[in-house]
């Protein structure tokens, strides 16, 4: 199942593509998803309000199978879930990330352009690279910069 929230923006090029599992994709109000990204199904994508992501990123919950060196790759299938991809509200990605099987990025982080995510990124954060470190914290309330329902 795929649910988009009120007041959500998908532009063009956006992809939904099932591969790798039965989970659903949640998008919470007032999303903002950017030409070029792709989000497979896989194992679950719960995003939540005021997330914006940047063009051409990529949301894969999903691990392929590799390990039986007698088989073709592409006939191994998927791994067990890491429990799909979770997006708490108020998160920027930058453009060109891609975010992995089992992430979650907490509350108000903010992820660099061409990052890969793997793991937790902590709330109020700026996280960045390949492998991924933490750039700075962010300052300030979150609260004073959403404006009113």
């Amino acid at each position: 199942m795929v649910s988009i929230g009120p007041e959500c923006h998908i532009d063009s090029f956006v992809r939904f593509r099932a591969a790798g599992g039965q989970g659903d994709i949640i998008l919470g109000r007032r999303c903002f998803i950017n030409s070029g990204t792709v989000l497979y199904i896989g194992n679950g994508i719960h995003i939540g309000d005021y997330v914006s992501i940047a063009a051409n990123c990529t949301l894969a919950p999903t691990n392929h199978s590799f390990s039986d060196t007698d088989a073709r790759i592409q006939f191994q299938g998927f791994k067990e879930s890491k429990g799909g991809i979770r997006i708490e509200d108020d998160v920027w990605i930058g453009a060109g990330t891609v975010i992995l099987d089992g992430a979650t990025i907490r509350r108000g982080a903010v992820i660099a352009a061409m990052s890969l995510v793997r793991g937790e990124i902590p709330e109020l954060s700026i996280w960045g690279g390949n492998p991924i470190r933490e750039l700075r914290a962010r300052r300030g309330s979150v609260d004073e910069d959403v404006e009113s329902e």
